[in-house]
């Protein structure tokens, strides 16, 4: 199969979404190009018959292996064939190097309905990268290095948004306490209240990636995304990027999406019973009673980092630059400062009785 590409139609060159100008651009003859100007230059492949590609849901057991799955691409500019795994939508030639699209990967269920471009570019990302977790003391000494940053790659990552309507019920009993002092004697009164709370509560966009190879919990700690910045899909905001498409379902989400959407409501419900000493909640109940979905692709950096046998995960937020991730502590440098610390401490003890004495 042939995979798709955009073409500058001044040079010929690889067009690539530039998050620095919010435009396409090539980086040969150096032009630049708008979202319409893309999609008149490029129509051909904006207006591809994607559902004469579409693949089927994945399904447990599938024996095939890449030849018999159809993962073999032809780049349009080499020739080179390109291999992929089953959840990889676009790509970058590995002889060439050009950004490539592979074709029936965003069709028919797969394909998104939105999309967030990168806003935040490459060099910025590293940037922010090294300022929140490079600088930790502990960290191994390669972990600093050109060769470590240089595996930072811009990755589409599918997400599931939710909108969901929940009915919330809380009861509680709420005590108001008042102390007073007349005399010698304190008293104390105290009066009690029967509390219930009834809300109908609509939440829009509750996100949760849908790829089973990213940690989940990595994913929540780079939100919240601007939805105000959202488009419509267009294969274009991919070029000269990698991205995935979802290996977990609605029915695979749904399990966060309620753990979220019960966390955001209780702190709704609570937040509504003021005006008491102390609150005790005897009952709540959460149900989701309806939820419509909508698939997307947000921006991440994503960078892994391998230490001592386990693998490290990064992410920086491709709008708004958050950055997550744990970074590997080395065991040798912090003995060693430990080390230096106790001998400086034992040199001061010592010249301090030396001159006590």
């Amino acid at each position: 199969m042939e995979a798709i590409q955009y073409k500058c139609p001044n040079c010929g060159g690889s067009l690539e979404y530039r998050a620095d100008i919010q435009k396409f651009g090539c980086s040969f003859c150096l032009s630049e190009f708008t979202e319409q100007e893309i999609k008149l230059i490029c129509s051909d492949n904006e207006n591809t018959d994607l559902s004469l590609q579409t693949e089927s849901e994945p399904h447990a057991g599938d024996s095939q292996n890449v030849f018999e799955s159809g993962n073999i691409y032809s780049c349009s500019s080499c020739g080179a064939q390109i291999m992929s795994d089953d959840n990889t939508a676009a790509t970058f030639c590995v002889y060439c190097h050009n950004p490539v699209i592979l074709k029936g990967r965003l069709s028919g269920t797969y394909k998104p309905s939105m999309v967030i471009p990168f806003s935040v570019e490459r060099e910025n990302a590293v940037s922010l990268f090294r300022q929140t977790i490079m600088k930790k003391r502990f960290v191994p000494k390669d972990f600093r290095s050109e060769q470590t940053l240089e595996k930072m790659t811009g990755l589409y990552v599918p997400f599931w948004l939710a909108d969901c309507r929940v009915r919330a019920h809380l009861s509680a009993t709420g005590k108001v306490t008042r102390s007073w002092s007349q005399g010698s004697y304190r008293y104390t009164n105290v009066k009690e209240y029967q509390v219930s709370r009834g809300a109908d509560i609509r939440y829009t966009g509750i996100p949760a990636d849908g790829a089973s190879k990213i940690d989940d919990s990595l994913m929540d700690a780079i939100e919240p995304y601007d939805y105000s910045k959202m488009q419509q899909f267009s294969m274009s905001y991919l070029s000269g990027f990698l991205a995935d498409k979802y290996d977990v379902d609605k029915g695979g989400v749904f399990g966060r999406i309620k753990e979220k959407a019960d966390k955001a409501t209780n702190e709704i419900m609570d937040s509504s019973v003021t005006g008491y000493s102390s609150v005790s909640v005897h009952n709540r109940s959460n149900s989701i009673i309806r939820t419509d979905w909508n698939y997307a692709l947000l921006p991440v950096w994503f960078m892994t980092y391998s230490y001592n046998g386990k693998m490290y995960e990064f992410a920086v937020n491709g709008q708004s630059g958050v950055v997550a991730g744990i970074p590997p502590l080395s065991v040798k440098k912090l003995v060693l400062y430990c080390a230096a610390v106790f001998a400086v401490l034992t040199v001061l003890l010592a010249l301090g009785g030396f001159l006590l004495f």
